[in-house]
């Protein structure tokens, strides 16, 4: 690995653990029994990747969901079945983050969505009496900056507004798709795989 001065996290399964299979069960018992083909990652559909980046708002998403359901379900069951992925974040990794921020410039990458977000900000909080925000120099959504992972404009944007050189630049992901994009962009990144945390990586530069 060539020399390193900034590092790029994805969040979700890299720094924050997270079970989409319960969000999936949760769907189905509203009534959604296709819902994990709908959101499979490698071929999601166009409405949670309009979700992810912003081109629909949070009542366009659940009305959405509540039209897939057949029009029975609240806008609060909806919520809660799309919160219902246990979000947690390991008191280690953050500790983690903490030390790298002597050494590094840190930013945050995530494919996300605004109730997610708010959720998971609250819970960050709730632990660590702080904001998620703070562990890096700048945070960006998906569905903030209208772009997602792996196209190659999201991470072009992404080195653009950071100002970082991408050659110097590690970028951090548990889906392979999005580390390929990575490259494509002239990052260096890691690919972590199922069962791997940072605590697995090696860290001297």
């Amino acid at each position: 690995m060539q020399l390193v001065r900034n590092i790029i996290f994805d969040l979700g399964g890299v720094i924050l653990d997270m079970d989409f299979k319960r969000t999936e069960a949760a769907f189905i018992n509203l009534g959604i029994a296709n819902f994990g083909e709908l959101f499979a990652y490698a071929q999601a559909s166009s409405l949670f990747r309009d979700y992810e980046t912003g081109a629909i708002d949070d009542q366009g998403f659940v009305v959405a969901l509540q039209k897939m359901a057949g029009g029975h379900i609240s806008a609060q069951q909806v919520t809660d079945a799309w919160n219902a992925l246990r979000a947690r974040f390991s008191a280690e990794r953050i500790g983690l983050i903490k030390k790298l921020q002597q050494q590094y410039r840190l930013f945050l990458f995530s494919n996300t969505n605004a109730i997610h977000l708010e959720a998971i900000r609250r819970i960050y909080t709730g632990a660590f009496s702080n904001e998620l925000d703070h562990l890096f120099e700048k945070a960006y959504y998906s569905h903030l900056i209208n772009l997602r992972k792996p196209d190659l404009p999201a991470f072009e944007y992404v080195i653009r507004d950071s100002g970082v050189n991408p050659a110097e630049t590690l970028f951090i992901d548990d889906y392979l798709v999005n580390v390929e994009g990575a490259k494509a962009a002239g990052l260096q990144a890691i690919f972590l795989e199922p069962g791997k945390t940072l605590l697995d990586l090696k860290w001297e530069n």
